[in-house]
């Protein structure tokens, strides 16, 4: 349970679901790979005077692709994690693949953190934002309308990115290598 009551899986229990639903090996993977990025990044933050909530970064993050094999696999993940009662967790999972963060807003969140962990981990391993998003931009070539929407959300991560290294006195590369 978190400070609002509300319940929030832990690790092992967000493995047992990831089985449960039949996620892919490789798709589990990521999600360990981007719940391992954002605990970090939420653990630096904290140690800088933030509140976020790390057992539901975990969550959401090893979670948020629960689904990834179905169409629009936010809103069906955030069903599954809802119907098991994690409703702060779905809420996470639904917005994480069309999330527009507000980097200039005063604090971040868990929904930052994990948008932004995610947007740096291609597969299992962390390759960075411009990687991944690079890797992004490709798969939507001659999509016009795709790639203005990914290439404004790069924009976005980058001055998160840029905000978050700022507070933790850290590059993310730095952070990711401790």
């Amino acid at each position: 349970m978190d400070s609002n009551n509300m319940p929030i899986p832990g690790r092992d229990k967000c493995l047992e679901l990831l089985k449960i639903y039949n996620t892919p090996a490789h798709i589990i993977r990521h999600c360990i790979a981007v719940s391992e990025i954002a605990i970090r990044i939420g653990k630096a933050l904290n140690a800088k005077g933030y509140k976020l909530n790390l057992g539901l970064i975990e969550a959401a993050a090893l979670l948020h692709d629960i689904a990834r094999l179905e169409d629009n696999h936010g809103l069906k993940g955030a069903l599954i994690a809802e119907k098991h009662g994690y409703r702060e967790v779905a809420e996470l999972i639904k917005l994480h693949m069309y999330y527009i963060t507000d980097p200039y807003k005063e604090k971040f969140d868990e929904q930052d953190i994990l948008c932004l962990a995610d947007r740096m981990v291609k597969e299992d391993e962390y390759v960075g934002l411009e990687v991944r998003m690079q890797y992004v931009l490709d798969k939507f070539k001659g999509d016009k309308e795709a790639i203005e929407r990914i290439t404004q959300r790069l924009e976005e991560n980058r001055i998160l990115k840029s905000r978050i290294e700022k507070i933790i006195d850290m590059k993310m590369d730095q952070l990711m290598s401790i």
